[in-house]
């Protein structure tokens, strides 16, 4: 069996049961215990054999003499040995006390979870057992009568005791860092899921919906505390905890029985849950998804708490809605996917309310990457759907004045489109009508630039078109902009020529420059181009013929 153990610096390592316990709990006993041993028959032997004194009736050798049990001496030995065993378990409960004490201020349900593990349990029974033995053994020691086994049984028992306290507090630490504590709720959690999917009783269900929605909660908690405090590695493991969480329970959802898709009368009470109206509620139970709606409705409140304190937090939750979108697409589940989408389009809405530009742009890098994986695995209605989400968000951005939401968001469905083109995909047609739709007219100001970067984005598509013989997608393109300026094409036109490298010159996660042509299309847009700039003397010298013969009807 394995299990793994997360680290803040490096990737998750699988570690075997066997070398955990081995390498935290037998090496270092052994090698305490090999110590203690070695001084102590060291001293003794130099004892014995040079700097000892001996009675005249001594006869035996070092190891008969050490076990020779002297009735006369023995009794506050045996006293003492346990009084050391009762003040070991007295350090051993104070530090536990204040390292739970601590951690259980700051993450929920720590203390129940730390009783819950055997380990400490065993530990501390110890400790309990050895000192009560130790009492009972200082009353049968009598001058007639002197409980050899007995004795040899307790030192060793005190010795284990004492050799085991630091790799103990070692295992309390361990125990009690972050990222375990995530990965222990993480797994738990998942466990109570997947027991609850197969269980027939109606109150044991129940009990275990509860339990998993409180699992979902103790994570939320440990992010927003996290997010509090500045701390981003833990509020990010505790992000990607309830991603694994919700994935291991979308990959596990066949096996479900009917009657776990309820939302039992526990869960109703939540928060999350009572606000909503009997409709919804009754939509997620018909959908099988009140699950993956309360992780993501989790997501939701982390994205707002972040979204002006840890920005980075919020790109990784879009991440990971992904994630669980391309999950629903593994088992071909039409809901669940569209869910993800709703949620992507709250994290959006969120964004553009706090006019939030860059916290947007990474969001929909995320957004366009799953719906590429709709289109890749045959889901071009979906996908379709979605792409006309990202056209409201654009008009909406276009509305408050946010036109660089708006050019992303149209290099992004012209990356679709082309997309849904080599995968000669039918719905081609319908986002590349979208596509078109997505400029609108603007004067002055950022609505202008908006408008610029949205024919740019169309310019884009035009050059593929040409590219790969589709001149009458091209065409249609370009018809759809031949009433634009002719000052306005040309400074789209020289603007996109003088880009030379695929690179942006700053860090950004998308990996390439949005206005790059590659050097075939580049050689297009010059033909593309030549077609607008005839169109647009056209229609200039059909203006001037117009206003000519309108003056002379004046004149006349």
């Amino acid at each position: 069996m394995a299990r793994t153990i997360p680290s803040a610096y490096s990737p998750l390592v699988e570690v075997s049961e066997g070398a955990s316990l081995r390498r935290h709990w037998v090496q270092p006993v052994v090698l305490l215990a090999a110590a203690a041993f070695s001084a102590f028959t060291v001293f003794y032997l130099l004892d014995h054999y040079v700097t000892g004194a001996k009675t005249a009736e001594y006869r035996g050798g070092p190891a008969r003499t050490f076990f020779d049990f002297s009735d006369d001496h023995i009794t506050d030995a045996v006293s003492q040995m346990g009084a050391a065993t009762a003040v070991v378990l007295g350090m051993v409960i104070t530090v536990v006390s204040i390292v739970v004490q601590l951690s259980a201020e700051r993450y929920t349900g720590v203390t129940k979870m730390f009783f819950k593990e055997k380990t400490n349990l065993f530990v501390l029974a110890y400790y309990v057992v050895g000192c009560v033995c130790g009492i009972w053994l200082s009353m049968s020691v009598h001058s007639e009568f002197v409980p050899r086994a007995t004795l040899v049984a307790m030192m060793v028992a005190n010795t284990v005791g004492f050799v085991i306290m630091a790799p103990y507090f070692a295992y309390v630490f361990r125990f009690l860092e972050p990222t375990n504590i995530i990965t222990r709720v993480r797994r738990d959690a998942s466990r109570v899921g997947e027991q609850g999917m197969v269980t027939d009783g109606f109150a044991p269900r129940e009990a275990l919906q509860a339990a998993l929605l409180n699992g979902m909660e103790e994570l939320t908690d440990i992010t927003s505390n996290s997010i509090s405090g500045k701390d981003k590695i833990i509020a990010s493991a505790a992000v990607d905890a309830l991603k694994d969480l919700a994935v291991s329970y979308v990959r596990a959802k066949d096996k479900a029985q009917a009657a776990w898709f309820e939302i039992g009368a526990s869960i109703r009470k939540n928060p999350d849950f009572v606000a909503m109206a009997p409709r919804s509620l009754s939509d997620l139970e018909r959908r099988r998804t009140w699950v993956e709606w309360k992780v993501m409705r989790q997501y939701l409140g982390i994205y707002n708490e972040a979204l002006t304190t840890m920005r980075d937090i919020n790109y990784l939750i879009a991440i990971d809605t992904r994630y669980i979108g391309e999950a629903a697409l593994a088992i071909k589940d039409g809901h669940l996917l569209t869910l993800t989408t709703w949620f992507m389009n709250s994290y959006l809405r969120v964004s553009l309310n706090a006019k939030d530009v860059r916290t947007a742009y990474n969001v929909l890098n995320q957004y366009r990457l799953l719906v590429e994986a709709m289109l890749r695995a045959g889901e071009g209605a979906a996908a379709t759907a979605t792409v006309g989400h990202l056209k409201y968000y654009a008009d909406v951005s276009f509305k408050m004045s946010l036109p660089f939401v708006s050019e992303t968001i149209a290099y992004d469905v012209c990356a679709l489109v082309e997309l849904a083109s080599q995968l000669g995909l039918s719905e081609e047609e319908a986002l590349l009508r979208v596509f078109l739709e997505l400029d609108r007219p603007g004067d002055e100001g950022d609505q202008a630039r908006a408008l610029k970067g949205v024919r740019k984005a169309h310019v884009k598509l035009a050059t593929y078109y040409l590219s790969v013989g589709q001149a009458d997608k091209a065409r249609r393109i370009r018809e759809d902009m031949q009433h634009e300026p002719p000052a306005l094409l040309r400074t789209i036109r020289d603007e996109l020529e003088r880009v030379e490298s695929q690179d942006f010159w700053e860090i950004i996660d998308r990996g390439e420059n949005f206005e790059y042509l590659p050097p075939e299309q580049k050689a297009r847009m010059r033909e593309f181009f030549s077609f607008l700039e005839d169109e647009s003397k056209a229609a200039s010298a059909a203006v001037a013929a117009t206003d000519g013969a309108i003056s002379a009807t004046g004149a006349a």
